[in-house]
């Protein structure tokens, strides 16, 4: 069985934060940008571990509360491990935070050509807003997404449905959820 940890990220993190970084993403952060965001009391950095293997990061996700926003910076899951539910897990764990430090809506910029990423974040209720054309510097547009209403009993439901799911999906490949941050 794989037991996992869902939990706050600190510098401890930083060697497995830029190397999860730079397989997903070919470094979109400097590892003083990770830092910045470690000790920023406005940002929250959540990974996954193994707990067989606490040197390496299955993902990560960071959010920033600004106002009464949560603005999803990163969600990425390292390419072995994808297609298991644990974006899912990073994705409700920055919800549940957002939820915590009540915040109202979450916002994020995703990749249109992501379909992936796009599917992920409509299982949560994203809904598109707006484009940004040729955001990405590979000419890409980005798709702006909302999620509003997050201090709704209703969506707080839903977040504990979410995680009912995620857990027995989880479970169905012999993975077990530890501890959520």
């Amino acid at each position: 069985m794989t037991r996992l940890t869902l939990h706050s990220l600190t510098e401890a993190h930083l060697g497995p934060i830029l190397a999860l970084d730079h397989l997903c993403f070919g470094q979109l952060w400097t590892e003083e940008g990770y830092r910045r965001e470690l000790n920023s009391p406005n940002s929250i950095l959540l990974g996954i571990e193994d707990c067989e293997q606490p040197e390496s990061l299955l993902a990560l996700g960071c959010l920033w509360a600004i106002v009464d926003e949560a603005h999803l910076t990163i969600v990425a899951v390292h390419p072995e491990q994808r297609r298991r539910g644990l974006g899912q897990l990073i994705l409700s764990g920055l919800l549940r935070a957002a939820c915590d430090r009540q915040l109202a809506r979450a916002t994020l910029e995703v990749n249109a050509e992501n379909r992936a990423a796009r599917s992920l974040y409509a299982q949560f209720g994203f809904q598109e807003a707006g484009r940004r054309r040729r955001y990405y510097a590979n000419g890409d547009d980005a798709l702006i997404l909302w999620l509003s209403g997050l201090q709704n009993g209703n969506f707080l439901q839903k977040l504990e449905e979410w995680d009912r799911q995620i857990q027995q999906r989880i479970e169905a490949w012999g993975g077990k959820i530890l501890r959520r941050c």
